[in-house]
């Protein structure tokens, strides 16, 4: 069971943590106002009340052996980049932030952080959905109980044309398209993963290792698709 850590309980912090323990994750909730700690503790496994800003209470209260962390510090930049930073220096394997500006975001990416959101782009729950599913890069709400998902390809599909795989009758979802992974050169001659994008998959398209799919179905048959990995 994979545990987590989401750190200020706000609007869009509580919401994130409660669906992840919906999702059936294990969540520490972390804030500096015992009233909003006290608030959650019924509804989230354990809250704790303290400053982020403070590694040393971080490490004590057990955040370095968490999975992944959610940063969700919207009221001060300054805190969520201290906290991010001292989540690096933790060790904490995933950094997931919120990020009120583009400059926000990049700092954010500098200090630690693997993902950023900005809360008014993406609702909490989808945040929730991406982070428990490591394997999901993105959702997108279509209508109700209805997604637009990237997700990369489950390793029992791998070597399987989409005719072999039935995706439509077996698993109730279609796949309207795939983005095959491929190295190139960026401006400064780096070596960086791209995507070449399929937008019309045909029957006898096949998957390959490092593939993302980008898949439309109802919430309940992607999440079942999420568990083939």
């Amino acid at each position: 069971m994979r545990e987590y850590a989401v750190i200020g309980l706000g609007q869009f912090g509580a919401t994130v943590a409660r669906t992840l323990v919906e999702l059936g994750g294990v969540v520490i909730g972390i804030d500096a106002d015992m009233d909003i700690v006290e608030r959650y503790k019924d509804d989230l496994g354990q809250t704790i009340c303290l400053d982020a800003t403070d590694e040393a209470a971080l490490r004590a209260a057990g955040v370095a052996d968490v999975d992944t962390a959610v940063v969700a510090l919207g009221e001060s930049t300054e805190a969520a980049i201290l906290a991010t930073a001292n989540l690096k220096n933790l060790g904490v394997g995933q950094i997931v932030a919120r990020a009120n500006s583009a400059l926000h975001e990049r700092v954010l990416k500098l200090v630690g952080a693997r993902r950023t959101y900005n809360p008014e782009e993406r609702m909490a729950s989808h945040v929730a959905r991406a982070i428990i599913s490591p394997d999901v890069h993105e959702v997108i709400p279509l209508s109700s109980g209805h997604s637009l998902v990237e997700v990369e390809a489950p390793r029992p599909w791998i070597g399987k044309t989409l005719s072999q795989l039935s995706v439509r009758g077996e698993h109730k979802i279609n796949i309207v398209g795939i983005k095959h992974r491929r190295l190139a050169v960026d401006d400064r001659g780096r070596s960086v993963v791209a995507y070449d994008l399929n937008d019309l998959p045909a029957a006898d398209d096949r998957i390959a290792e490092g593939d993302v799919l980008l898949v439309v179905g109802s919430d309940e048959r992607i999440r079942a698709l999420e568990k083939l990995r």
